[in-house]
């Protein structure tokens, strides 16, 4: 399976800075390519949303490395890969807790990260970022194309997160895996860049059936975060887009 990505970072027109963080890396191996992508959206309501968000994305690339590759190289189950990336969500917890006593602030990050090898994903999630799965959705007796919400936002009222990596002790990520079929798209995306689109609008633009270069997912993700902004969006917005290939 191949690969065709493209990104989307914005601070918007009202930030002082961007607190989202984003990585995209990909590597062939003898056991077929294997893909990591992750959002992280830095909260914005406290001290230091870019540090903690840049730091995630940091140690999450050095996980990649240094961690997924050498399990897949090993030929390691989904279990032992899922249960390495635990280890590392509790670590960064601990430190980004000290951190924070020692500056006495208080900080966090939201963090969807997606994995994908052979023909599996695997998805982390805590906070309220997204990670949606665009095209042919079979369900049933029929399918369709539509934009397909894989995660649960983890919010309390209107914008308190109630899970993050951060300074509040430890979370254990939300998990699911699947299988993932040539011509569908993910998107990963910031509250930001969703919260003035619906998934309708999502599916439409971003369908899997019109986009075939890296070109155009970019032309496609800037057009989406322009209009969020003609509707009033104030936020910082992020995404990234893959779409699997033959």
């Amino acid at each position: 399976m191949k690969y065709l990505t493209s990104v989307y970072w914005e601070r918007g027109s009202v930030a002082r800075c961007n607190q989202d963080s984003l990585v995209v890396v990909q590597v062939m191996t003898a056991a077929g390519r294997v893909l990591m992508a992750a959002v992280c959206d830095g909260m914005g309501g406290l001290s230091q949303g870019e540090r903690a968000s840049g730091y995630v994305t940091r140690r999450l690339q050095e996980w990649f490395y240094e961690s997924l590759l050498r399990a897949v190289r090993k030929k390691k189950s989904y279990w032992i890969i899922r249960r390495s990336l635990d280890r590392l969500v509790y670590d960064m917890q601990e430190q980004l807790s000290r951190y924070a006593k020692r500056e006495q602030i208080s900080l966090g990050t939201t963090m969807t990260v997606l994995v994908l090898w052979e023909s599996s994903y695997l998805l982390w999630h805590l906070g309220d970022s997204r990670a949606y799965r665009l095209g042919a959705i079979y369900r049933g007796k029929g399918n369709g194309s539509e934009a397909e919400c894989m995660t649960t936002d983890h919010v309390y009222g209107k914008n308190r997160l109630t899970k993050c990596v951060g300074s509040f002790g430890y979370e254990r990520s939300d998990y699911k895996m699947g299988i993932v079929k040539p011509g569908q798209a993910f998107l990963l995306c910031s509250d930001g860049f969703r919260n003035c689109v619906d998934e309708p609008e999502l599916a439409d633009v971003l369908n899997p059936k019109a986009v075939e270069t890296e070109e155009q997912a970019v032309r496609r993700l800037r057009a989406i975060g322009e209009a969020c902004m003609k509707r009033g969006e104030k936020d910082n917005m992020s995404a990234i887009y893959i779409k699997a290939v033959k």
